[in-house]
């Protein structure tokens, strides 16, 4: 385990909401690249993301590492049915907006960007909250993603009703929560063991 936490007491903290590609900090040292184990490589799916300290600190437990891995790639790439991955990355931004993480606001901000050509918008959920108004389909998936951020959960009827009124059939509705839900979590681990870094200034 780690020896204590780590300060960064000269790092450059982002002071808002951004769709631009930032850093990203731990406060506890994570285990070297040299040292993971084959069993850890195994729970990080993917190699190349030994290269990130968030993921390194979570290969400390593989099995949930694995799991974790998994259900993400399962969320977000496995779009052969159900909704547009625009939308699944614009749940996970709207989520954590409401959250209050800008490292995963940052990165699925940008996905819904790139994958929807509405950067615009997705800068005014940024700048605006979930309650900005980003047309009647992403205003649907903004509330749901928002109810479900709350403590405890406001997801309801309503929201269902809002989202299948746009168009959304159940499985649509279903990758909605499950974006959602998945950052929910993934928020609260990542505001818990670190912090954004803007690595786009001097």
């Amino acid at each position: 385990m780690t020896d204590g936490v780590v300060t960064y007491a000269t790092l450059n903290r982002p002071e808002a909401f951004t769709q631009e590609q930032l850093g990203w900090v731990p406060w506890l040292h994570a285990p070297a690249v040299e040292d993971l184990t084959d069993r850890q490589y195994d729970g990080l799916v993917d190699r190349s993301r030994a290269s990130s300290d968030y993921f390194r600190l979570l290969a400390r437990d593989p099995d949930i590492l694995g799991a974790r891995t998994r259900t993400d790639k399962d969320i977000f790439y496995n779009t052969k049915e159900g909704l547009p991955r625009a939308e699944r990355e614009l749940a996970a931004a709207a989520t954590s907006r409401e959250n209050g993480c800008v490292f995963c606001a940052s990165v699925h901000a940008r996905f819904a960007s790139h994958y929807s050509d509405r950067h615009d918008d997705v800068q005014r959920l940024l700048d605006e909250g979930t309650s900005a108004d980003l047309g009647p389909r992403w205003n649907a998936i903004a509330a749901a993603a928002k109810a479900l951020a709350q403590t405890p959960p406001q997801l309801n009827a309503a929201h269902i009703r809002a989202l299948e009124l746009e168009g959304l059939d159940a499985l649509e509705v279903s990758d909605v929560i499950h974006g959602a839900a998945f950052f929910n979590w993934a928020n609260r681990l990542m505001l818990s063991l670190g912090e954004p870094e803007d690595t786009n200034l001097g």
